[in-house]
Parts: structure tokens; C-alpha cells; sequence
């Protein structure tokens, strides 16, 4: 079945308007396609939005962007004229634990990390030069793949062009854990818990489990690209895509439930909402999970879709694992810092960067099993951070700060149900234990448990989709609709985080996703 031009009410319509959906839809109107961008929420953005509650601005998800900022999308969308702006640290992050030991600092700069390593883990220096030595050229090579149109002849061309410099390393870190790779450079767990708190930790996995080796380039692709906020929240980079998609003739519909997607005769040609609208395009893109695409929306399967169903639906539920909780503090709180560690600082600041608050690798473990009753370890990861100590333009008031307080791992299925929990409370109080006595003083705040991110935005049992094949899956191509963006039903395509190249504030998938649309 073919869509004539009557019967179209676009050339190419776009569901879900999280980012990587928006810049999708963006480079898709820009090359000249009558678009129309379709979200169930009330405004674009998803877990990259800054939303309004409590008398403050909060974001959604942690504020730290940068793997957008390794890609060209910025300059190729025009951003910066559409009013996007990012403030940069020096520090990237701070790095704390629950043991009591020293916290280090992460630093942009190689030379000042190591200066300020060199401080308080001296043991570790002569190591993480070895890390930085391996690690760089293979998190600019992953980073150089990302950027390139999604075909084995452009990620091969990719790679030779780098004269194969950390191709090899990569492959062998793929296949291997995070444990074992930053094993051969660290003897101190104190050096390694970070990466696990920012790598598989977030991912739901343990960083024991082989194939998430690559994780351990986290800290070299800190030092290759720096990590920046968008000024008046992480909200602020989605806003911006969207001016650009609209400038160049795109349309966005917000408050629009897809419910059905319309095949017939092998091909998709439309969409159904929850209000019975049917909308027309000869071409789809879906930019949500993929599971729920091929599991829920189908309003038929064709033939040549019928092993990818099959598959997809055979594939476990995933539940969701992550909360964040948004506070507004009044005054500043401060760390409970050694006068060694403020020194090792240099003056730089320590409440503005996100402060990693690690378990040891034997409390990870204990939460991946208490995970599977529902329960919340002790002391759970955190990533904290106050986004108005680095931007003022999210101050609530002039006597309030914006607190961020990300914590894992916190079930979908918590015994007596997310509404009556003691929880989120409690990871306040574990969070006032790192600070000197009487400075965390949270006048208001709320909890984004995984139930509200299932009802607010539409993620299922609460949970993120993150792509997690090895790099090798991706240069092959298999998998073809998680990584060449195409589907076996003629005229469906896939992007957003479930695909290659994974999940965070990246919007690599929505590029590489309009690349395989216009590509004929």
C-alpha cells in the first residue's frame, strides 16, 4: 500500500520527542522533509528535560552533557543561535566513598588530574598513566565511530583513517568486564568504584559481567571531551533542537500517545493515538523503546517481521532501577572535607561538579542481589550535584540552591510499593552523613521513583532501554534495526537510546538515524 499525498499528513512523522528523537526530526526538516515530531508528554525533551515543580527548576536526569558535546550536532543544527550555551568545570567530577578514605578529583586537564592525584592517591599516578596511555585511543576511536554514517564501509574507512589506533584494544576490552580491565591498571578499589558508579551501574549491570569492558574508557573520554551543563538546565539542549526543527519547517505535537502503529501489505504507513487520531506518513521513525514498538504497537506483522517479533517478545521485561531525588537547600552546604583534599583541589570547586558516592565492590554486589527482591542496599551509588552553584540561572531564590541527587539501584518492584516508602528519605540522610554537620538544610524536595518515570513519561515498569551490544555487533551490522536504524517493515525506522550508540545525552542515534533515512 502506498500513501498519496492526500491521504499524507506528513512526509515523515517522528515518535517520541526525547532527544535523540528531536535531532532526528531536526536533521530530517533541514534536508528539506515535511516533519511532524509526535510526544505523549506535555512538552519535548524526555529524561534530557528541566521541568518546573516545587518553586525551582530540576532536570530531569543528571545535568552533565558529554558525549553530545564529542559530536558535530551543535554546529551542524545551529544551535548556538537557538540559544543553547554551556558552562564547563574544570573538575568533572568528585569522587567520594562510603569507607571514609581520601576522595579524588577528576580534572579535564591530564596534567592537573595527575598533580591532584599525585596528592591523594600517589600509589595509583604511575598507573593511571598507563590507563591514559591505552584508554585515549580507544575512547577517541569509539567517539570517531559514533560520528560516522552507520555502514560497515564508513566505520571501516573510520578506522584506517586512525591507522587502527585502539581497534584492537577496543575489541579486546569489549569482550572482557570492567573489573578485569581496570584491574590491570589499579590495585586500589578506591580508583575503580567511580567508573562502575558512571558505567554499568547506571547500565543495571555488574561491572564483573564480561562485555562491559569497554566502560572502563570513562575516564579517558572525560579528558578527551570535556564535560559541560547547558546553561538554565539540561532541558535547555532539547529547547534548543526544537527551535532549530521548527525554523527549518518542522511541526511538534505535544500531548500525542501513539498508541498502534499501521502496517499493511508489509509496509508502515501511519500511526493511531489514544484518541483515535490517525496520522499518515509514508515513512516512521520511532524513537522509544524498541521492545515496545515491536511487542505493543504492531497492527500487523508482516512476514518478513514475523523472526524480529518473535524475538523481541521472547526478550525478558526489563524493570526499571534508578531514582533521583530534587531538593531545594537553603544556604550552601559544604562536604566534610580534610584540609588535604581541599588543598589537592586547589581552590577548584566542590559542590558545582557531580560528587560520586561509591560502595565498595562487595556492597555493589550485595545491591545486585537485594535488587532482586525489590530492596535498597545501605548505602546505595550516588551521583550529587547542585546545578545552580554552577549556573546561577537555576537558583530558585538568592538564599536557595537546586539540589540533585541521583541513587541506585531503586527496584520498580519495592516491597510495599514506591508512594508509602521510607526510601527517598532515607538517601537524604546518607547524603547529610558527607556533609559537615548542619549545612544540608533541604527546605523542599520530591522523588522520582521508577513508578512516576513509568506514569510521567511513559518508560515501562520504569525503565530506560540502553543499547548493549559489543562494538563488533555494531560494525557488522547485525542487529540491523538496533544498529543500522532500519526495520523489516518497509518504511519503520529506529532511534533513541535502546539503539546504537547507547543511552545518556548523546544524540548520536538520532543523527545516524536520519542518515539512514535519507540515505535511498
Amino acid at each position: 500500500m502506498t500513501t498519496t499525498e492526500a491521504q499524507r499528513d506528513a512526509d515523515i512523522i517522528v515518535v517520541g520527542a526525547g532527544h535523540n528523537g528531536l535531532i532526528c526530526a531536526a536533521y530530517l526538516a533541514r534536508a528539506g522533509r515535511d516533519v511532524l515530531l509526535l510526544d505523549a508528554r506535555p512538552d519535548v525533551g524526555g529524561c534530557a528535560s528541566t521541568v518546573s515543580d516545587l518553586g525551582a527548576r530540576f532536570n530531569i536526569c543528571n545535568c552533565d552533557h558529554t558525549m553530545v558535546r564529542a559530536m558535530p550536532i551543535a554546529d551542524e543544527l545551529d544551535l548556538a543561535s537557538f540559544g543553547l550555551e554551556y558552562v564547563a568545570p574544570e573538575v568533572t567530577n568528585v569522587n567520594r566513598f562510603y569507607d571514609g578514605s581520601d576522595p579524588w578529583l577528576l580534572f579535564h586537564d591530564v596534567d592537573a588530574h595527575l598533580e591532584a592525584l599525585a596528592q591523594t592517591h600517589p600509589h595509583a599516578v604511575d598507573g593511571y598513566r598507563r590507563y591514559l596511555a591505552d584508554a585515549i585511543p580507544v575512547a577517541e576511536l569509539a567517539l570517531d565511530v559514533a560520528r560516522t554514517k552507520p555502514s560497515m564501509r564508513a566505520m571501516a574507512s573510520t578506522v584506517l583513517r586512525r591507522r587502527a589506533a585502539g581497534a584492537t584494544r577496543l575489541l579486546r576490552w569489549a569482550r572482557a568486564s570492567q573489573a578485569d580491565v581496570l584491574g590491570q591498571y589499579f590495585d586500589d578499589w578506591h580508583m575503580i568504584m567511580p567508573a562502575v558508579t558512571g558505567g554499568p551501574s547506571v547500565w543495571g549491570v555488574p561491572h564483573t559481567a564480561p562485555g562491559t569492558g569497554t566502560a572502563a574508557a570513562l575516564y579517558a573520554t572525560r579528558h578527551v571531551v570535556k564535560t559541560g551543563r547547558p546553561t538554565g538546565g539540561s532541558g535547555a539542549l532539547p529547547d534548543a533542537v526544537r527551535r532549530s526543527f521548527e525554523a527549518a519547517g518542522g511541526q511538534t505535537r505535544v500531548g500525542a500517545r501513539v498508541e498502534r502503529l499501521l502496517v499493511k501489505d508489509g509496509r508502515a504507513f501511519g500511526v493511531v493515538l489514544d484518541d483515535s487520531t490517525t496520522l499518515r506518513a509514508p515513512t516512521i521513525v520511532a524513537a522509544v523503546d524498541p521492545q515496545r514498538v515491536f511487542v505493543d504497537w504492531l497492527d500487523g506483522v508482516p512476514p518478513a517481521a514475523k523472526r524480529a517479533v518473535d524475538r523481541w517478545r521472547s526478550q525478558p521485561v526489563s524493570d526499571g532501577y534508578e531514582s533521583k531525588v530534587d531538593g531545594v537547600v537553603t544556604g550552601t552546604p559544604r562536604w566534610a572535607d580534610t584540609d588535604g583534599f581541599v588543598d589537592a583541589a586547589k581552590g577548584a570547586d566542590l559542590l558545582g561538579p557531580t560528587n560520586f558516592l561509591n560502595p565498595s565492590p562487595d556492597e555493589v554486589a550485595e545491591a545486585h542481589r537485594l535488587r532482586e527482591r525489590g530492596e535498597v542496599h545501605a548505602r546505595p551509588s550516588m551521583m550529587v550535584n547542585l546545578p545552580s552553584v554552577l549556573d546561577e540561572s537555576m537558583r530558585p531564590s538568592p538564599d536557595e540552591h537546586v539540589l540533585s541527587v541521583e541513587v541506585l539501584f531503586t527496584p520498580y518492584d519495592h516491597p510495599g510499593g514506591w508512594p508509602a516508602s521510607g526510601e527517598p528519605a532515607r538517601w537524604l540522610d546518607v547524603l547529610d552523613g558527607f556533609m559537615e554537620p548542619g549545612t544540608l538544610q533541604v527546605d523542599r524536595w520530591r522523588a522520582m521513583t521508577p513508578d512516576r518515570y513509568e506514569a510521567e513519561f511513559q518508560m515501562h515498569r520504569g525503565h530506560t532501554p540502553a543499547y548493549g551490544e559489543a562494538p563488533l555487533v555494531a560494525f557488522l551490522g547485525r542487529r540491523k534495526e538496533l544498529t543500522r536504524y532500519r526495520t523489516p517493515i518497509d518504511g519503520l525506522f529506529l532511534s533513541g537510546a535502546g539503539t546504537f550508540p547507547g543511552a545518556g545525552v548523546f544524540g548520536a542515534s538520532g543523527r545516524n538515524a536520519a542518515d539512514a533515512v535519507l540515505d535511498p
